[in-house]
């Protein structure tokens, strides 16, 4: 129950005891409800809205057509239906209190519905409004956004639906020093540093050097809390920020383009100042037997795309430490996947015109040269978890619950892969991914699995990684990018850890989480523009889920493209069959298909 709760409903009782008069009684202090209804905020879940009762402290289902105009977050008092035979439901019976949030609205078919949720809605507004405009409307102002037709609206949608469009202001960055000083450095420009990054990149936060004659692997990170002090504006920023947000044609950085393009990327043949994990590598049991981490000055030699690494392996021109790099690293991944897993679960990049409009979706596939690097940074966040002891900041993966594993189990012996559960989860899924690939749905399979896991999060405590098979493990690599990386090297650096600790793990957890569906949610529109422009055209697709509804996905050149296929002819899941797209829509983002001979 919310604090203040009872003054609260105490101050509004008059308007719900005009309403009915025996709604809320008033007894020593208590509160008593009668039991004909429920009072609390509507919320949102996967679409479907929800009644919390602030009294029982649970949610209760309400119907579209129940909402009666209220709307996400807004006070209500709610009548019960009784439904015998279903779960309890509720209706809109008065509303007590509007949510003031700014709301954004589509007028569409003669009326106004919320972008967020589909829910109609009345307006008070004095405007006159035609189909498809956006407003962005609140209790006294109603501004016009944009109209939904144009692909360019898209990206101001999802950041003001996930309440991110603050990311969009500018940094205050005047009183950044870019001088480069070597007092209280170590001096490592002498080294052979090379950046490894996607075609086009502009922050280059990390950079590696190998020396084989020693074993010691040098992994050199921008050291961003040269720059960002604690407790600064140029930190609660990026606190509030968290991450940066990767859309498909920009980003929108967690720190100021000053630093993340500049100052800490570590462009080749520019000093720049780095924190190094050094680690002295036991090339026979491939462990590191020591490490150190070093504020320095490095100067990266050069910087390679992942395709110019990948045609230098295939064409033996490596150099000599980047050819004993890339041997050493298979071999230690080699060792690493007894414990961890090889998830085969590519990435699609959409590609994106002048206009924001979907033109091309490109497969990001995992190739030699992206393994060379990422095995470099994991021994560098397992050595940076372990220097910080048990109280920190450490990413945590939580074994799956075995229910999910039973539940996926009994998914694949619909489709003929039939598996016993074995000692325990790691080796079961192991048996998974085997027999998967006999089967040849390997990827398909990794998705299954990947849906079946827990979601990573950020602790104080350390935990173990159950996707990696590590014990300790946190985010070092990346504090251009992610605020958890940051807050890791102050604590490597000043042996403090914040008083508030677990504060800025949840939050930067749940912005995560934020993020990523703010990104989805863009992307989702992107696909649905496509198909509003594809509708009734024979294209290639794989069924992907039969659970309550038909899901597909179309194949290439395509990919991540889903939408519900509305007639079934017993394909199995996995079936690859044809299909004609029928409906787009871009406000819920569902598009519907049918199946085709």
């Amino acid at each position: 129950m919310p604090q203040n709760f009872h003054k609260k409903i105490a101050h509004y009782a008059h308007i719900v005891n005009n309403f009915d008069q025996n709604a809320i009684l008033f007894h020593n202090d208590t509160i008593t409800l009668n039991k004909k209804y429920k009072i609390g905020k509507i919320t949102v879940h996967s679409g479907k809205f929800y009644l919390y009762s602030y009294l029982d402290a649970k949610d209760f289902y309400i119907d579209l057509e129940d909402l009666h105009g209220a709307n996400e977050g807004d006070l209500i008092l709610a009548r019960v239906i009784f439904n015998p035979r279903g779960r309890l439901k509720v209706k809109v019976a008065l509303m007590i209190e509007k949510n003031l949030e700014q709301l954004l609205v589509i007028f569409q078919n003669g009326s106004f519905i919320t972008v967020k949720n589909g829910n109609h809605i009345h307006l008070d507004h004095n405007i006159n409004p035609k189909e498809g405009e956006i407003y962005l409307i609140d209790k006294e102002e109603c501004k016009y956004f944009g109209h939904i037709n144009d692909p360019m609206v898209d990206e101001k949608i999802s950041l003001y639906l996930y309440k991110e469009e603050y990311r969009l202001d500018h940094y205050d960055t005047k009183n950044i020093d870019s001088q480069i000083s070597f007092e209280n450095r170590i001096d490592l420009t002498h080294l052979d540093f090379c950046t490894i990054d996607p075609i086009g990149a502009k922050d280059h936060d990390d950079a590696i050097y190998y020396d084989p004659m020693n074993s010691i692997l040098y992994v050199a990170i921008a050291d961003v809390s040269h720059y960002v002090k604690i407790g600064t504006k140029l930190d609660e920023e990026a606190k509030r920020r968290a991450f940066s947000a990767y859309f498909p044609s920009h980003v929108l950085p967690m720190l100021p383009f000053v630093l993340s393009s500049d100052l800490c990327s570590l462009k080749p043949n520019q000093l720049r100042y780095a924190y190094v994990c050094k680690m002295e590598i036991d090339t026979q049991k491939l462990i590191v037997k020591k490490s150190e981490f070093i504020e320095a000055v490095i100067e990266s030699k050069n910087n390679f795309s992942y395709e110019m690494v990948d045609e230098m392996i295939e064409t033996n021109t490596l150099s000599v430490n980047l050819q004993a790099l890339l041997d050493l690293t298979q071999q230690i991944r080699k060792q690493r996947l007894i414990h961890g897993y090889d998830f085969r679960n590519d990435e699609f990049r959409l590609i994106l015109d002048n206009n924001e409009k979907l033109i091309g979706v490109n497969p990001e596939h995992s190739t030699i040269s992206h393994q060379l690097v990422e095995e470099c940074m994991l021994l560098a966040n397992q050595e940076s978890a372990k220097k910080i002891g048990n109280f920190g900041i450490f990413r945590v993966h939580d074994e799956p619950d075995m229910k999910k594993i039973d539940k996926l189990i009994e998914d694949l012996a619909n489709i003929g892969i039939l598996i016993k559960k074995k000692k325990d989860i790691h080796t079961t899924i192991l048996a998974i991914q085997k027999e998967a690939a006999r089967f040849g749905v390997e990827k398909e399979v990794d998705k299954l699995i990947i849906k079946a896991q827990q979601q990573a999060h950020y602790s104080s405590h350390i935990g173990a990684h159950f996707g990696l098979g590590f014990s300790h493990y946190s985010h070092f690599t990346s504090p251009i990018r992610r605020y958890s990386d940051l807050t890791l090297h102050r604590i490597l650096k000043t042996k403090k850890v914040p008083e508030d600790i677990d504060d800025i793990c949840e939050k930067i957890s749940s912005t995560e989480r934020q993020i990523a569906q703010m990104v989805w949610d863009l992307e989702g529109r992107k696909y649905v523009r496509w198909a509003k422009e594809h509708l009734h055209e024979k294209l290639s697709a794989t069924i992907t889920d039969v659970g309550d509804h038909i899901q597909c996905e179309l194949n290439e050149p395509w990919s991540g493209l889903s939408f519900r296929l509305i007639n079934h002819q017993g394909e199995k899941l996995y079936s690859k069959i044809d299909v004609e797209l029928l409906e787009a829509d871009l406000i819920s983002k569902k598009i519907t298909g049918k199946l085709v001979n």
